[in-house]
């Protein structure tokens, strides 16, 4: 038997408690689930603070915390290319074959049906509180940031010293004023 596989390309900056409901909710339907970290190239710019390495590490180990098998999910780096005609091309080039996407974003489902997959909106949680934007706001404010991510996130930010980096990154250089 064929099994169904399910990708999800976000850029997890950092990893939240709302891309692990997603998560659970993908591996309801599909057998397996292909996690894209999104715009792997970008780490230390106040939007993209974090390195594919260490979102994938937040990743893999709050999945591990949630004891999903480990056979049921791949994490891969996914570089932009910034040339939306090819992109679907060179997402499959990189992953193992999936059959439907899940995405909220419009030009993301728009590629992706072009191409013939199935595309569904990934289930809506508590976006208003549970964003990237959200917890890097939340860090700069000295506010509590660590209810809205797993404890891996948490680990991971403690060992890289990803909050001053996100605070040293936020100050803007007197040069760019």
């Amino acid at each position: 038997m064929n099994k169904v596989r399910g990708i999800l390309i976000g850029r997890m900056q950092p990893v939240h408690n709302g891309h692990m409901q997603i998560i659970d909710k993908i591996l309801d339907e599909v057998d397996e689930i292909i996690i894209g970290i999104g715009s792997a190239q970008l780490s230390h710019e106040i939007k993209d603070p974090f390195t594919a390495g260490e979102r994938i590490l937040m990743m893999s180990q709050a999945l591990a915390e949630r004891d999903v098998d480990p056979s049921r999910y791949y994490i891969i780096p996914m570089q932009d290319i910034n040339f939306n005609a090819i992109w679907v091309a060179h997402v499959k080039m990189i992953t193992p074959p999936f059959s439907i996407v899940y995405s909220g974003n419009p030009l993301v489902k728009q590629l992706f049906s072009e191409e013939g997959f199935e595309v569904r909106q990934p289930p809506l949680y508590d976006r208003l509180h549970l964003s990237g934007t959200e917890v890097r706001k939340r860090i700069l404010n000295d506010d509590n940031w660590q209810e809205l991510v797993p404890d891996a996130t948490v680990k991971i930010l403690n060992e890289i010293n990803g909050v001053n980096r996100l605070k040293n990154l936020s100050v803007k250089e007197i040069s760019d004023i």
